[in-house]
Parts: structure tokens; C-alpha cells; sequence
């Protein structure tokens, strides 16, 4: 067991030291570096009809954002954004191995199969190992995993954000004139649509992604409707269950997208970025974010069609035939762009606006639109 361990263990500290070091990289050669401005202004709510950041002389589009050299503080933020981006593709590409490590850890410290360590009541459980915490070794691996990669996530998203408030503190919000008008109110309403669509996916998954899926454990049909009967079989909670293999079947957001939890932060990242200040910093946390979107979706994609690695909630290709071709057919039959296989002709309009989470989607755009209000007050008290 020790020799088996070891090898990975290896691994795991190469990936943790390459995390860390990443935020730590000495400035590149080719970087330029210019002088923060002297005055302090803070990002403007810009739900307001007034716009206090506002520098006529110095506004500029989106475009020639790109063009600006970074100072100090906006490189730093852009390589805490790369460590954000870099460890969570490498960590999800390694996924099976680290999983597999975790696991054999778990066993050789005797923390698998405790029959006292139990759900609460409450909680559904999982079809492949009910109530129990730590069923068996490779569902050990995966919780634990999953409570290294939210830590990763808020380690890295967390020294992003400080990076961000350092590099914006110094700096004037430069917006066009059109702050208050047509484009102020179309990155409101997509940052809104986004989190429209995140939001309804959360009933709505994917097998290439990592929310699960539940089902009605008992239900009796009468006509049209559907009553719900209460279980108190392990795993069930007010006549759900847990159940991941539901989403190898595409409906509603997944006839859309086969990502539609992660591609909507593409549109709310470059929305944000122009609502939070229309500068350099703004476009490399909010449009660094939207590109690691992109990149991580391609990655699962890719692991998919390779049949390398483990995706979503640990599907395999390899792991069994019927499961191999569920998840190959669902890729089949989905998209990465979005509408891409309605277009192609593999997937009906008509099947996604009957199958949409219509309840979800409807009260996530006004969810999102007072947390994009909020997040954008939060960054201008921050900032002030």
C-alpha cells in the first residue's frame, strides 16, 4: 500500500506547489510596466444615472483595453487569475489518479465503511453508496477531491480578488459616454440572462459537470398530474434521490449546451467587466474568468473524445460499456456552442422550450439581476 501511495502522493505536491507557485512568478521580462495614477477613485454603481468615475478625456473602448500596458499590480492579478485557471483544468485533467490516491488513503486510514459516519436525514444520498459518507474507497476519493478543489477554488478565486482591489484602487473607472444608455443596459441585462441560465441549470445538469441529479423515488399517475409519495428508503428525502446517470439524457438546458452551468459566465464575465469600470484590471479578472470558461469546457470535451480521464461526476468512458456509451451518445448529441445542435438539426426548438426549467430561469435572471447590482456596489464600497 505505502508503494502504491507514494508515487501519488508525489503528484499531489507537484500540483499543490504548482498552484501556489503560480501566484508567486517573478514579473516576465516582456510585461511593460508603467507607474499607478495618483488619484483614487472608485468603480461607480452603475445602476445609478450618475457616473462619479467618469474621465471624458481618457475613455477608450473595450478593444483598446487590450492594447494598454500593465503595471505591477494588474500582472499580479493576471498570473492569480492564470493560477486560478491553470489549477483547476490540471486538477480536473488528473482527476481519475487523484481520485484513485484519495481514496487509498482514505482506505489505509481506515475511514471507509464507517457505519456510524452517516447523511443526515435530511440530505439525499447517493444511489452508489446511500446514506453512508464514505461508502467505499472511490466515493471517498471523490468527496474529499471535491473538498481540495473548492479549497483551491476559493484559495485562488480569494488572492484574484485581492490582486483586483490593489490594481483597481489606483486607477479611475474609464467609461464611455454611453455609460447611462444602450450598451449600460445590454451588459445589465446579459450579466442578468446569465445568471439566469446557471442558475435554472442547477436542476438542469450535465454529466460533464459536477451538480448532481435527483429523481421522484415513488409517484403514482392520475390523468396528467403527478403525485408525489413520501420514501423513507436510505439515500431518499421527501420522495427525491439522488441520481447522476439521469443526465446522460439531453433535455432542456443540455438540448441547448452540454455546459450550461459554466459557458454562461462567458457573456457575464465581459458584461461585468465594462460595468465594473471599463478597465485593464476589470477585463483580466471578469474577462480572465469568461476565458477560463471556455478553456475548461474544451477540456472536458476533449477528455470525452479522447476516453481519457474521468469527467463531470466521475464518468468514464472506460468504466463499463453501458456507461462509456450513454456518455458518448450524450456528447453525441449535444453541443459546445450554444444552439449548435438545434441548428445541425440534432436537437428540436420546440423540445427545449417545452423542457426548459422555465420556474428556474425566470426567478435566476431576477436574482441575477440584483446580484449584479450588488456585486457591483460591493466593488465600489471596496474600491472607494
Amino acid at each position: 500500500m505505502e508503494r502504491l501511495i507514494a508515487p501519488r502522493l508525489r503528484l499531489l505536491l507537484i500540483i499543490v506547489i504548482f498552484d501556489f507557485a503560480n501566484g508567486f512568478l517573478i514579473l516576465p521580462s516582456n510585461v511593460k510596466v508603467r507607474p499607478a495614477a495618483h488619484h483614487r477613485c472608485g468603480a461607480p454603481n452603475h445602476f445609478s444615472s450618475s457616473n462619479p468615475g467618469y474621465d471624458s478625456s481618457s475613455a477608450s473602448s473595450p478593444l483598446q483595453m487590450a492594447s494598454v500596458s500593465l503595471t505591477g499590480d494588474e500582472a499580479t492579478l493576471a498570473l492569480w487569475v492564470a493560477s486560478f485557471a491553470s489549477s483547476h483544468i490540471g486538477m480536473s485533467a488528473a482527476r481519475s489518479t487523484i481520485i484513485s490516491t484519495l481514496g487509498d488513503i482514505a482506505t489505509s486510514l481506515e475511514l471507509v465503511g464507517r457505519k456510524e459516519w452517516k447523511l443526515p436525514e435530511w440530505w439525499p444520498g447517493d444511489t452508489s453508496g446511500g446514506d453512508r459518507i464514505f461508502p467505499d474507497a472511490d466515493t471517498a476519493g471523490r468527496q474529499i477531491y471535491r473538498a481540495g478543489y473548492t479549497f483551491v477554488s476559493f484559495f485562488t478565486l480569494g488572492s484574484a480578488f485581492a490582486a483586483y482591489l490593489t490594481a483597481s484602487s489606483g486607477t479611475s473607472a474609464d467609461m464611455n459616454s454611453d455609460a447611462t444608455g444602450f450598451l449600460h443596459t445590454a451588459c445589465v441585462a446579459t450579466a442578468a440572462l446569465s445568471f439566469g441560465a446557471s442558475i435554472a441549470s442547477l436542476t438542469n445538469a450535465s454529466p460533464l459537470g459536477l451538480m448532481p441529479s435527483f429523481e421522484q423515488t415513488q409517484s403514482s399517475s392520475s390523468g396528467d398530474k403527478q403525485t408525489i409519495l413520501l420514501s423513507a428508503s436510505p439515500g431518499d428525502t421527501l420522495g427525491i434521490r439522488r441520481d447522476d446517470s439521469l443526465k446522460f439524457t439531453a433535455r432542456g438546458l443540455t438540448r441547448i449546451t452540454r455546459h450550461p452551468l459554466i459557458l454562461p459566465v462567458v457573456p457575464w464575465g465581459f458584461a461585468t467587466s465594462y460595468l465594473a469600470g471599463n478597465r485593464p484590471c476589470d477585463y483580466i479578472l471578469f474577462g480572465g474568468l469568461a476565458l477560463y470558461a471556455v478553456a475548461g469546457c474544451f477540456a472536458q470535451d476533449l477528455r470525452v473524445v479522447r476516453e481519457e480521464g474521468s469527467v463531470g461526476t466521475v464518468f468514464k468512458p472506460t468504466d463499463s460499456a453501458e456507461e462509456g456509451q450513454r456518455l458518448n451518445a450524450f456528447f453525441q448529441e449535444t453541443s459546445f456552442l450554444p444552439f449548435g445542435a438545434v441548428l445541425d438539426g440534432r436537437q428540436k426548438l420546440g423540445d427545449v422550450v417545452e423542457e426548459l426549467p422555465w420556474p428556474g430561469f425566470i426567478v435566476g435572471i431576477g436574482l441575477g439581476w440584483l446580484l449584479e447590482g450588488k456585486i457591483l456596489q460591493l466593488l465600489n464600497e471596496l474600491i472607494a
